[in-house]
């Protein structure tokens, strides 16, 4: 385990001029959260971990006791058993719930530079955070609708609609532009329809199957993923999707091995020690709000 500190200042200084790409994973949404508080579905006070999220879609569709509990599986047995509606029905209630903005969120809205934020949540604290901050930014949404086909959404700042265009033909100046890529799905507080969930087993099937024939990520992050430090925030490299696409940015877009990357986890257990450090990831065991507070303090 590495127990060295973090690098405060050298991280703050490359994020401060957009140098940095944070990653926001399931636990980036969890926030200042006590281990000991559980989620409770009719109230907004804390957000669901992966886990609780899994648990409930499986006491929903009472899912089989002797099957292994995995958030990707239970989403597709309630698909399966109750349909691809009732299943983002149910996701929609889940995510358009207020939860409170974390510190994490608000920060990085704080950051003034034109960002580039990549994450697999499907919740909209990030948007949220830039909205009470005043910041513009764009939306860019993988996609799960076939009537969208391989098109993501596209939704300039400002823009009462999203656009749907073809990867390689987003077009945005991200010199100029925050952009916030969900690269699984989003939940849409206006229109339910236009919900976007990569979260069954055939939606994962499809998502790699597009970045495999580099349908998934929009050309113009290439050169910033070949060239920027990422720094990944509530992520656990047991996630194999995850493994997938950093696999696919490393093979595809050759980005360079000399370029230092950070991961802040919680506890990480020695084979996510042993993922991270085979991908030249510098990974910290600290949780995130006080990775935050110690930045804020440089």
């Amino acid at each position: 385990m590495d127990y060295l500190k973090p690098p405060y200042t050298l991280i703050l200084d490359e994020l401060r001029k957009g140098k940095v790409i944070p990653f926001l994973g399931a636990g980036a949404s969890l926030g200042n959260r006590a281990p000991e508080v559980k989620w409770n579905r009719d109230q907004a006070t804390c957000f669901p971990s992966g886990n609780e999220l899994t648990q409930h879609l499986a006491h929903k569709t009472e899912f089989p006791p002797d099957e292994s509990l995995e958030l990707t599986k239970v989403a597709q047995y309630y698909d399966v058993v109750g349909g691809r509606d009732a299943l983002e029905q149910e996701l929609h209630e889940i995510f358009t719930c207020d939860f409170p903005l974390t510190q994490l969120h608000a920060f990085l809205a704080d950051l003034s530079v034109p960002l580039l934020i990549v994450t697999t949540n499907y919740d909209d604290l990030i948007e949220r955070a830039f909205n009470a901050k005043g910041r513009a930014f764009d939306v860019v949404i993988h996609t799960t609708d076939p009537d969208v086909g391989d098109r993501l959404l596209w939704w300039p700042h400002g823009v009462a609609e999203p656009e749907p265009v073809n990867p390689n033909k987003l077009d945005i100046d991200l010199g100029k532009t925050s952009v916030i890529y969900k690269m699984h799905g989003a939940v849409d507080r206006r229109d339910p329809t236009r919900d976007q969930y990569v979260i069954t087993e055939d939606d994962y099937i499809d998502f790699l199957t597009r970045m495999t024939k580099n349908r998934a990520i929009p050309a113009i992050f290439a050169e910033p993923f070949q060239a920027r430090h990422f720094l990944f925030l509530g992520y656990g490299l047991r996630d194999w999707n995850l493994r997938v696409v950093l696999n696919r940015i490393e093979k595809d877009l050759r980005r360079p091995k000399s370029i230092t990357s950070w991961a802040i986890q919680s506890k990480p257990s020695p084979l996510e020690q042993e993922f991270w450090d085979r991908r030249g990831v510098r990974v910290y065991d600290i949780p995130i709000n006080e990775f935050v507070e110690k930045l804020q303090s440089r």
